[in-house]
C-alpha cells in the first residue's frame, strides 16, 4: 500500500499516443494500479517513437513513452483473439476502470465497451477519449490534437493577427481530453460509491476545447462580437503584454488600475504623465503608443533590471522563459515538479513531476516504464490465480506476451 489518494483503484490501460496515456499517467501518479495492456508483438504506438534518436531517448525508450507511462506495469494480451479477449475479460473482473483512446466505435467492434463489460463487471467504469464522443452528427471523423484545436475556437484567438493563426505551443487539444478524463472517472468513482454501480465516461477532446473558451465565449454570446488575436496583449488592460528587453523578453501584466501610478515610478517618460491615463479605458484606446514608449525604454537594460524594478513595485510580471530556464526555476525545483524516473536496464531520466499536491495522501514516487510485457506473467500469475501450464499455453499460442522472450 502507498499513501497515494487513488490507491487501490486498478486500471485496464487500453490507451495509445498522448491523450489517453496522459490521463492514465495522472491517475497512476495519484496511485492507482494501472495496467498496461498491450498488443504482444509491436506493443502501444509510442514504444517506438523517437526510440533510436540520440537526443530524444534514454536506453531504446523515446522520450513520449518514457514520460507517459511511468509507474503503470505492462501486459501484452492480443485482444483480437478469442482467448486474448477472455484473458482481459478476466482482467475486468477484478479491476475498477478500464480507459481507452479509440477511434469511436472500436471499442463496440473489439467487444470491449460498456455495454459488453458491465455485463461481466457492474462495477466497471469505461472511459473513452475520441475526438468528438460517441454520438452526434459528426462523431465518427478522425481527430488529431490541431483538429480539436482548430474546430475548438481557441486556435482563431492565437497568433498576432486574423490571418496568422497559430496552434498553442503545448498540444491542449490531445492533454485536454487526458485532463478531463481523469475528472471522469474520479467523479464515476465518486458516484458509484452511492450507487454501486459503474458507468460509461465519454469524453470528446472538441467538448473540452470549448469548455476551455470559458468567459470568452460568454462574451461572444452576449454582444455577438466574434474576437481576434491580439498577440500577447489584452483586450481590456494596458500594459499587458510582451515585451523585449537586452536580453530575454519579459511580460509585464498590469490589470486594473492600481498598478498605473506604480508603473510611472519606473517609466517617467512625459506622454505617459497625461491624467486621462488613470482609466484602463483611456490607456486601451491608446495601446499601441503606451505600449511602444515601454518598448523603447525597455531595450535599454536587461530583463534582470527591469524585473527587479518592477517586482520592487509588486506590478506583476516574469520573464519569458525558455525550457532550461522553467524547468530550473527554484520554484519548480522546490515543489518537485522535475524527478528523476528510472530506466529498467540503468540510469535515469528527468520528467515532470506531479502537479496535485495534498496534504495528507502526498506520497511522490515514480517507477520506470514498463518493458512489454514486462509484468504479464506477475498479472495473470498473482491477480487471476492462472497455472504456469495455462500460461505457458497461451504464451505458446501468441495470445500472450512475456518480457523473457
Amino acid at each position: 500500500m502507498t499513501n497515494k489518494p487513488l490507491d487501490g483503484v486498478r486500471v485496464l490501460d487500453l490507451t495509445h499516443m498522448l491523450s489517453g496515456p496522459y490521463g492514465a499517467m495522472i491517475l497512476a501518479d495519484l496511485g492507482c494500479d494501472i495496467i498496461k495492456v498491450e498488443p504482444p508483438v509491436s506493443g502501444e504506438g509510442t514504444r517506438r517513437l523517437l526510440e533510436n534518436d540520440p537526443d530524444y531517448s534514454h536506453n531504446g525508450v523515446g522520450a513520449y513513452f518514457y514520460t507517459l507511462n511511468r509507474n503503470k506495469r505492462s501486459t501484452a494480451i492480443d485482444l483480437k483473439s478469442e482467448k486474448g479477449l477472455e484473458v482481459f475479460y478476466d482482467l475486468v473482473k477484478v479491476s475498477d476502470v478500464v480507459i481507452s483512446n479509440f477511434s469511436a466505435g472500436v471499442t463496440a467492434k473489439l467487444k470491449i465497451d460498456y455495454a459488453a463489460l458491465s455485463k461481466i463487471n457492474p462495477k466497471i467504469i469505461t472511459c473513452c477519449i475520441s475526438g468528438f464522443g460517441e454520438d452526434g452528427p459528426n462523431f465518427q471523423r478522425p481527430a488529431f490534437d490541431q483538429i480539436a484545436q482548430a474546430l475548438g475556437g481557441g486556435m482563431s484567438i492565437t497568433g498576432k493577427n486574423a490571418t496568422e493563426h497559430v496552434r498553442a505551443g503545448i498540444p491542449i487539444g490531445d492533454l485536454g481530453g487526458g485532463m478531463f478524463a481523469v475528472m471522469g472517472i474520479q467523479a464515476a468513482l465518486i458516484a458509484r460509491t452511492r450507487s454501486g454501480e459503474g458507468q460509461h465516461v465519454d469524453i470528446s477532446m472538441l467538448d473540452c476545447q470549448i469548455s476551455l473558451l470559458n468567459y470568452m465565449a460568454t462574451m461572444y454570446t452576449m454582444s455577438g462580437i466574434i474576437p481576434e488575436p491580439i498577440g500577447n496583449s489584452h483586450f481590456v488592460h494596458v500594459p499587458y503584454n510582451t515585451f523585449t528587453t537586452s536580453d530575454y523578453p519579459i511580460v509585464i501584466a498590469a490589470v486594473g488600475d492600481q498598478f498605473w501610478p506604480r508603473m510611472l515610478n519606473i517609466f517617467k517618460h512625459p506622454d505617459l504623465l497625461e491624467e486621462k491615463y488613470t482609466k484602463a479605458f483611456n490607456r486601451q484606446k491608446d495601446k499601441e503608443k503606451i505600449e511602444a514608449i515601454l518598448q523603447d525604454e525597455l531595450n535599454h537594460h536587461n530583463s534582470e533590471h527591469w524585473l527587479k524594478l518592477l517586482e520592487s513595485e509588486k506590478i506583476p510580471c516574469a520573464r519569458v522563459n525558455n525550457f532550461e530556464q522553467a524547468l530550473s526555476d527554484e520554484q519548480i525545483q522546490y515543489r518537485n515538479m522535475v524527478v528523476e524516473v528510472p530506466h529498467p536496464n540503468g540510469g535515469s531520466a528527468k520528467v515532470p513531476g506531479n502537479p496535485i499536491k495534498l496534504s495528507k495522501n502526498n506520497e511522490e514516487s515514480f517507477t520506470h516504464p514498463p518493458l512489454l510485457g514486462e509484468h504479464t506473467y506477475e498479472v495473470l500469475d498473482k491477480l487471476l490465480g492462472y497455472s504456469v501450464e495455462n500460461i505457458q499455453t497461451l504464451k505458446e499460442n501468441g495470445i500472450i506476451g512475456l518480457h523473457d522472450e
